[in-house]
């Protein structure tokens, strides 16, 4: 009688140990994805300004289309790089968050 209860005790305390582990992972990930937000945005701020300086000290209508088409292209380029950047760590933050829970299973599915 008392073995299946230290059995589920045990069960009990590795899975909060596991979640404990999850939570910390899950913590460093939104820390390491909100620091590569916030330099995206000053990246992207910085050739915003640059964009509408130069846009501003244009001469004639093809220049500032020229400058204009220029800034979308490289706003385009750094977006999708960005957004596979953020994709690579949304995939690696699952995986390494769910890892602990991967030996809780495989014991909860033998006993």
């Amino acid at each position: 009688m008392i073995q299946p209860f230290d059995q589920f005790q045990k069960f009990g305390q590795d899975n909060l140990d596991a979640t404990m582990k999850v939570l910390g992972t899950l913590s460093k990930g939104a820390q390491a994805i909100a620091v590569e937000s916030a330099e995206f945005a000053k990246k992207a701020f910085e050739q915003n300004s640059a964009a509408v300086e130069q846009l501003l000290g244009a001469r004639s209508l093809d220049k500032a289309v020229e400058i204009q088409a220029d800034y979308v292209r490289k706003s385009y380029d750094g977006l999708v790089s960005q957004s596979a950047k953020f994709g690579d760590f949304y995939s690696t933050l699952a995986t390494e968050a769910f890892k602990p829970y991967e030996g809780l299973m495989a014991r909860a599915v033998s006993a």
